[in-house]
């Protein structure tokens, strides 16, 4: 077991935070390092292991609050540890001390959020389904009900698969088109005449800029492309591997 590799924004200086990938941990095989993803088939004990490091990492002590993600806008307010079972939904907001908000990614786009004037943190899970129904502006509604001002909001979008290795099809391209023609500048032509490259970091950045956001960081780090860093879901099906791992982005106060 190596230390946990946690990645900080300086968009969110100040607030205690972190991308991990899977570097560090006590998973072995095809989840070999930090993964914590409680769905996978790796070891239980392992998993609850890894969480125990990341969670370290980042905020020594503090309760790991994660939800039961869906590809959703739905956003949780977050007020203490989640007592049984936890709640659906893709992103979480709170202003309470001592919570850890994490989110798990294997390719989709992990946001960041901080008003550090305000005392309050959200953390969003943007897969192309998420990013498309509004996920961060729903997350950046929540924080303002709990005091956050948007143009003092800094968001940070963590490690995520780049447009290079994000191939997908003309109906894919057209549900964005539909829902804003300007979606168009996302898409680079492919390899192929029937393909294109999505660039889901930069449409998140795109939307969360749109929103007011006051300050916003893409890391611009390939989970597909860096095998030895990150885990990827698109990449383990390419590879024809029975599962894959998740990382964990954490924020908190």
């Amino acid at each position: 077991m190596s230390t946990a590799e946690v990645i900080c924004a300086g968009a969110l200086d100040g607030v205690a935070h972190g991308f991990l990938g899977r570097r560090g941990g006590v998973s072995t095989g095809i989840h070999a390092g930090l993964n914590v993803g409680i769905g996978s088939h790796d070891d239980a004990e392992a998993v609850a292991r890894n969480r125990d490091l990341a969670r370290d990492a980042v905020l020594p002590g503090a309760a790991l609050v994660t939800v039961y993600q869906v590809h959703s806008r739905d956003v949780v307010i977050v007020n203490a540890p989640f007592p049984g079972e936890r709640p659906r939904g893709d992103a979480m907001v709170t202003r309470s001390p001592g919570l850890l908000l994490g989110i798990l990614t294997a390719d989709c786009a992990p946001v960041l959020f901080a008003d550090a004037e305000a005392g309050v943190v959200g953390a969003a899970h943007a897969g192309w389904k998420g990013a498309l129904a509004g996920v961060t502006d729903a997350t950046l509604d929540a924080m303002e009900r709990l005091g956050a001002r948007r143009g003092n909001i800094a968001a940070a979008i963590g490690p995520c698969i780049a447009r290079a290795s994000y191939e997908v099809d003309l109906p894919f391209a057209e549900r964005f088109a539909a829902d804003d023609p300007a979606n168009e500048r996302f898409f680079a032509d492919g390899a192929r005449p029937d393909r294109l490259q999505f660039d889901l970091e930069a449409y998140v950045a795109a939307r969360l800029a749109a929103a007011g956001v006051g300050r916003v960081e893409a890391l611009g780090l390939d989970t597909y492309a860096d095998p030895g860093r990150f885990f990827s879901y698109r990449r383990a099906t390419h590879e024809g591997a029975p599962d894959y791992g998740r990382q964990i982005s954490l924020i908190g106060l």
